[in-house]
């Protein structure tokens, strides 16, 4: 690739992240929580930090005690974090969660007068996002504006300066007024994306259009399912225009789609490493940065899905998202305990 200044521009929100330390506890017995940082975009400017990438994070936060917080993890981390503005009247956000392995984590997101759903154009315009390899977009950033917009305008960016750019489907239903308008605003977002993370249920949400569709509430993103017929959402995500979509498929590790012209798409499996679940959220930011480091570096399609797979599988048996993410010399232990690439 190109020398530029930047490996990544994550975009975003970003939130503190308060985590249940009575593991397996129903929510309402809960004693006491642990404070890290989260969010989707932040999580992924973390991981591919640790790993050895040069990350800018796009994201906002309000004047407030808790923005502080969030700041100075990422400074400490050695994200870059100096595009970031404060938003007067804004508050940063929260999470809330309960961890209940192997399959209950019931989450509450605080995100009312949120800071970083007000990113504007002019914000996007004080990142150095042509100087960068790579832009990570997500979901939830098209949910409102005036961050949607902004998104749009950073990708549009991204494409005319030759960076690739990324977009984690990142489906939180409680964040949209309408789980109808997450399909058709995914929808036409995907002219200017190059490659598509996501989840069965993510995919699947992304094609949702009437109601007859689908049985939804706002706290299941498992609920959201078109069809069963996966591959096929597949292909009709990649017909409208990224050329590869990247699936997470949790314990049997993910499978990358590349889209062919008038042909089905060409399929890679990676395998996953299987482990014991301690909680599964932010895996998928995990593996996100793993793959992204591996796709910066030039590696191949498989041996990036891998690294993501190993990132993914060592943040599910540990207890928060960006404060656990793993370093290169880790994952490349944890890879070759278990036979290597």
């Amino acid at each position: 690739m190109t020398d530029k200044s930047y490996d990544l521009v994550s975009m975003g929100r970003s939130s503190i992240d308060l985590y249940a330390n009575d593991v397996g506890a129903p929510f309402v017995d809960i004693t006491s929580f642990a404070a890290y940082v989260g969010g989707c975009p932040t999580n992924i400017s973390v991981g591919a930090r640790r790993l050895g990438l040069k990350p800018v994070l796009l994201t906002a936060v309000g004047q407030d005690p808790v923005g502080d917080f969030i700041l100075h993890f990422l400074d400490r981390e050695g994200v870059v974090t100096r595009f970031i503005p404060r938003k007067p009247g804004r508050r940063s956000s929260a999470v809330i969660l309960g961890i209940e392995p192997p399959d209950r984590f019931p989450l509450t997101f605080y995100r009312d007068n949120c800071a970083d759903i007000e990113l504007t154009i002019d914000d996007v315009l004080a990142t150095p996002i042509a100087d960068s390899h790579a832009l990570l977009i997500s979901g939830t950033g098209l949910s409102k504006e005036p961050s949607r917009s902004a998104t749009l305008f950073a990708a549009e960016l991204a494409r005319r300066a030759g960076a690739t750019v990324v977009l984690d489907i990142d489906f939180r239903p409680d964040q949209w007024h309408d789980p109808r308008a997450f399909g058709v605003t995914l929808r036409s977002a995907l002219r200017l994306v190059d490659i598509v993370l996501g989840t069965e249920d993510e995919i699947n949400a992304a094609l949702l259009s009437d109601t007859s569709q689908v049985s939804l509430t706002h706290s299941q993103v498992s609920d959201a399912r078109v069809s069963g017929d996966i591959d096929a959402a597949i292909q009709t995500l990649l017909a409208l225009g990224p050329r590869a979509l990247l699936q997470k498929r949790g314990a049997a590790g993910s499978r990358v789609h590349l889209a062919q012209a008038d042909a089905p798409p060409t399929q890679i499996d990676a395998p996953g490493f299987p482990v014991e679940v301690y909680n599964i959220l932010g895996a998928g930011d995990a593996y996100a940065a793993g793959f992204l480091y591996g796709y910066v570096r030039g590696w191949d399609w498989y041996r990036a899905a891998r690294l993501g797979n190993a990132c993914g599988a060592i943040v599910v048996t540990r207890h928060g998202c960006a404060n656990f993410m793993p370093t290169f010399d880790e994952v490349t232990a944890f890879v070759e305990e278990r036979g290597g690439w």
